[in-house]
């Protein structure tokens, strides 16, 4: 039996853990901004880690359950409420049919996942039933859900354990301000020697503009670039280079102004130079990053980025463990 969707808040998708392999076609991996919250709403309520869940942005929807579930939500710190009381979140909770569940004010972070046991069942895309708007791809007919649809559920993993918590050391929560660890990459030397300092040294704000495809920072002092010659195909501007591929998490200074992150729904390639690139450990904290969170950029070299990504995948098999 679906969820009946009531109202759907600001922003909400479906998402999973995206669609790799099509990012040489200019179709992005997608899937959940935070993976390591949907990841342990899914232990929590006894599906596959892959499972689709729902992502919401600030404002939580209103979903009425036509038959018996368990229910978590993890990632933001908002509240959830089934039939008008406030729960715990990053909680396994039972919910009855005829139930429904809704949402308080946001008290931290942006991000929020809410998976419920069997997980959303609409048509996979591509290998996946994440939503991506641009390409209208995954979720129901590729766009955010509305009030008045209704999601298909599968059918659990497991059984699932109403009561079960993934302990607070093991929860990943924003804080009143954020450090981002970065990779300096192949157009580092484009910048002067004054302004890889001043880059590191300063404190960003995240700027209104901060969605699926990318989070921009303001702020801090303009980057200089080095004198050069315009390379044939690039653009006038210093920031211009020939086009290029774009990992995850490329750290672009258009005009050397503002840095712009790129995130899960972001292009594969374009124009503008890269400075680095956030390592992956640090991906999910900026998708619960709110507009005006003070931000220092953190310089490290790939032996601390690859330490620091098994210290994300222990946290993980430690939530795996809580949950049993």
């Amino acid at each position: 039996m679906p969820i009946n969707v009531i109202s759907s808040g600001i922003m909400t998708t479906i998402q999973d853990l995206g669609r790799p392999g099509y990012y040489h076609l200019g179709i992005p991996i997608g899937g959940a901004m935070d993976r390591l919250a949907l990841r342990a709403a899914n232990l929590l309520v006894g599906n596959a880690e892959d499972a689709a869940g729902l992502e919401a942005v600030f404002v939580g929807p209103e979903l009425e359950f036509t038959e018996d579930a368990t229910v978590a939500v993890c990632g933001a710190e908002l509240p959830p409420k089934i039939d008008g009381e406030e729960q715990p979140t990053w909680t396994a909770l039972a919910v009855k049919k005829g139930q429904v569940l809704s949402f308080d004010f946001l008290k931290a972070g942006a991000r929020v996942y809410i998976a419920i046991s069997g997980g959303i069942n609409t048509p996979p895309y591509l290998g996946s039933r994440a939503t991506y708007p641009i390409g209208a791809l995954g979720g129901v007919e590729g766009r955010a859900v509305q009030p008045g649809d209704t999601l298909p559920l599968g059918k659990p993993a497991r059984a699932a354990t109403p009561g079960a918590t993934v302990p607070e050391k093991l929860r990943r929560l924003p804080g009143g301000s954020a450090e981002l660890r970065v990779l300096p990459g192949l157009y580092w030397h484009r910048i002067t020697e004054a302004a890889q300092g001043t880059f590191f040294e300063d404190t960003w704000k995240v700027a209104n503009e901060a969605d699926r495809m990318g989070y921009r920072f303001q702020g801090g002092r303009p980057l200089d670039f080095v004198p050069r010659e315009q390379p044939f195909s690039a653009g006038s501007d210093p920031s211009n280079i020939t086009d290029a591929c774009y990992p995850y998490g490329s750290v672009q200074v258009p005009s050397g102004k503002e840095p712009i992150v790129l995130h899960r729904d972001a292009v594969s390639g374009g124009g503008y130079f890269m400075l680095g690139t956030v390592i992956s450990a640090d991906m999910d904290l900026i998708g619960q990053l709110q507009p005006n969170t003070p931000t220092r950029f953190v310089k490290v070299d790939m032996d601390t980025a690859l330490a620091a990504r098994k210290d994300r995948s222990d946290m993980l098999d430690g939530i795996r463990e809580a949950i049993g």
